[in-house]
């Protein structure tokens, strides 16, 4: 592997991420049976979201990206600039230039929304979601899948190491998403990236994904809050057995909603991703299709699955009508060739060692 494979890979990453973000932007919030007969199937191409969506509810345009990839995209830049290497205060400072000037901030999320406030204010982030008078939080408070949904280029600057991924993404989980529920999801996410980014099987990625949700469950334990509710790492091996075991999408994608669950819980869309990934056998239309039609966090969930197939695919099997309309749809905000340009630099640098 050279650093024009490895740059090919993480260009098929970044775009078929956003592609699955902008897919799932019109369906999301909406059921499985509404999708269904919306699109006569699965979602295939892209469309002008709807009021009753949040992409429609602020404006959002036909293949354009949400919160879940600008997120992404803003912290790929500032990976470039610092080489790498991102600290606390380097992803605090991206953090707040996307809440200050990225169009899609008015997207986000629950836990990022209470975080950022804060932050702006120069209050104690201590203090965000606590009860009363106390110092513990509310267990519903950082436990969403924000962290995991932005996380890939974490993963795609470090291929195949699985620890240097998940401690760099723990950084980026604070302190929106300092529970282990959530990080655990997002060191999951980031290190099936990063072995995506190296050639190999679908089973080497799952595999991969399994070790970074048991080692962000470690990270968690020195580093953040542990918090009652479901477990990211059962949920994982309950939707990765649903997807070795479904015959058709309605009954996968159904399985999934009922036992796994599609919120913005990363305890639920977060193993949902992973479950589409193996399902779609790698397939990247099939991958975002399918997350894009399997009701509620859609948006999110298509865009996780997107990072890690595309890292596998490449873009030579990317379907190229829609990345010409997402491209031109996107290519005002984002270059995403000079940033897949500059994190393959780094990646070499890393993988090169």
């Amino acid at each position: 592997m050279n650093q024009d494979m490895i740059q090919d890979r993480i260009l098929a990453s970044l775009t078929l991420a956003g592609m699955g973000d902008a897919l799932g932007a019109p369906t999301e919030q909406w059921s499985i049976a509404e999708i269904a007969a919306k699109y006569g199937g699965l979602v295939t191409s892209f469309g002008e979201p709807p009021e009753d969506t949040f992409a429609g509810a602020n404006e959002g345009r036909c293949a354009e990206v949400t919160d879940d990839a600008s997120q992404m995209y803003y912290l790929a830049r500032a990976l470039i600039v610092a080489g790498g290497t991102l600290d606390y205060e380097g992803w605090v400072d991206c953090l707040l230039d996307w809440a200050g000037t990225s169009p899609k901030a008015g997207f986000m999320g629950p836990s990022t929304a209470g975080m950022v406030k804060a932050l702006q204010e120069g209050s104690d982030t201590a203090r965000v979601g606590i009860i009363g008078r106390s110092s513990r939080k509310m267990t519903s408070v950082g436990i969403t899948n924000g962290a995991a949904m932005r996380v890939a280029p974490v993963g795609l600057i470090f291929p195949g190491d699985i620890e240097r991924a998940c401690k760099q993404a723990l950084v980026t989980c604070l302190p929106s998403h300092d529970t282990d529920i959530a990080i655990s999801a997002a060191c999951s996410v980031a290190a099936a990236v990063a072995q995506a980014v190296v050639p190999g099987r679908l089973e080497d990625v799952i595999a991969a994904a399994v070790r970074g949700a048991d080692r962000g469950e470690q990270l968690a334990k020195e580093h953040a809050r542990i918090v009652p509710g479901a477990s990211y790492r059962a949920r994982l091996d309950l939707a990765l057995n649903i997807a070795c075991k479904a015959t058709d999408d309605m009954t996968f994608m159904t399985d999934i909603e009922r036992l796994v669950g599609n919120s913005v819980l990363a305890a639920e869309s977060v193993p949902a991703a992973l479950a589409v990934v193996l399902y779609a056998k790698g397939d990247p239309m099939r991958t975002i299709s399918v997350a894009a039609s399997m009701g509620n966090d859609t948006d999110s969930i298509a865009t996780m699955a997107g990072s890690i197939v595309g890292a596998m695919a490449g873009t030579r099997d990317l379907p190229p009508k829609l990345v010409s309309e997402f491209r031109q749809a996107n290519a005002r905000d984002f270059d995403l060739d000079t940033m897949a340009s500059g994190l393959a630099g780094i990646a070499w640098r890393h993988f090169a060692k």
